[in-house]
């Protein structure tokens, strides 16, 4: 997908009220006192905060995302609600400038269908998990290939499909970075979206001490 029109279409909607995420992966990932957590595709921060509360100040939040309006938007909520345990960053998904083995818990929201390249994106995330660290991730996948027609197409974008692939391979791309289990803990019933019929779901896993040989 092009990343120039998701950024731009997400400085836009930086300073709007609407909702942003098509899940609520932080909700079911239960972040711990003192751990260290990763939110990609972070936006206004909202998720970055809850999560800062509950590791509290032995802990610590990065929020990851491409957007220069929705990071400024969210640090200055957290400079005026005086919370230090966070760090905004500017990134690419596919390339996180995090150490290797470094991060207990990873969530996303509606985030990575928008990658083209999903496969260095779950690399990245298997790379900086620690062994037993844990990711909660809502996405949307579609029943079959998106036409070309809607990749970047703003609507689209903007309702988080049109980069979607089908559950299989968005399945098989976990299990291709190293993730040995996965969990579906919630799933919508299919809905119509142009030519294609999409679903979003809610997934869990965790980095084994296992060595991936793929």
């Amino acid at each position: 997908m092009n990343t120039i029109e998701i950024e731009k279409r997400y400085n836009v909607l930086a300073e709007d009220n609407c909702c942003l995420s098509c899940g609520g992966a932080v909700n079911r990932s239960n972040p711990r006192t003192g751990e260290t957590c990763v939110d990609l595709g972070c936006g206004r921060g909202n998720d970055v905060m809850k999560m800062a509360s509950r590791v509290g100040n032995t802990g610590f939040v990065y929020g990851i995302d491409i957007s220069d309006g929705m990071l400024g938007k969210a640090q200055k909520t957290a400079e005026k609600l005086g919370v230090g345990n966070v760090k905004f960053i500017r990134s690419n998904l596919e390339s996180l400038p995090l150490e290797d083995n470094s991060v207990d818990l990873l969530i996303s929201n509606c985030t990575i269908n928008h990658i083209s390249d999903k496969k260095a994106v779950w690399k990245e995330i298997y790379r900086i998990l620690k062994t037993g660290g844990r990711f909660v991730v809502s996405d949307i996948y579609s029943d079959k290939e998106v036409p070309e027609e809607y990749r970047n197409n703003p609507v689209a974008v903007s309702e988080c499909w049109a980069g979607s692939v089908t559950k299989e391979e968005y399945l098989r791309t976990l299990v291709n970075a190293g993730f040995k289990s996965i969990d579906l803990l919630e799933e919508s019933n299919p809905y119509p979206k142009g030519k294609i019929t999409v679903s979003s779901f809610t997934i869990a896993g965790f980095k084994s001490n296992s060595c991936c040989c793929c």
